[in-house]
């Protein structure tokens, strides 16, 4: 959906975002399941799992608020997931569980979903 100015409506960028966030926990599961299955691996990978996949969880929430307030905690509590997530991701690449470039992508995409979900919440703060 188009808005009046030829950007894509909020309606539709909710779709996407779900989407992209579904995504990404389906990606954290994949590479859950295709971690070694040393002690070290899966504690860490158990970590990563539960943050990674509440991050869609919370968008959804925050989609469904009665309020600007409850939004915006519905997104920060994603980003605290996000966060957490890229903390996991890294103890990976740096314990040599996991090399750099195969998370690289799953990185990048953690980084753009925190900066979207920060600039979420800067422009309901500013609204209101």
């Amino acid at each position: 959906m188009m808005n009046d100015e030829g950007g894509q409506s909020d309606e539709g960028r909710t779709t996407d975002l779900r989407l992209r966030t579904r995504s990404f926990a389906l990606r954290i599961v994949r590479l859950y399941t295709s971690l070694p299955k040393t002690a070290e691996a899966q504690v860490l990978g158990k970590q990563l799992l539960r943050s990674g996949t509440s991050v869609g969880a919370h968008y959804h929430e925050a989609t469904r608020a009665r309020s600007n307030a409850e939004f915006i905690s519905k997104l920060q509590g994603g980003l605290q997931e996000l966060e957490e997530t890229i903390y996991w991701l890294n103890l990976l690449t740096d314990s040599g569980i996991v090399t750099k470039e195969r998370l690289s992508d799953l990185c990048k995409e953690a980084d753009e979903l925190a900066a979207i979900f920060v600039a979420s919440v800067k422009t309901v703060k500013r609204r209101t």
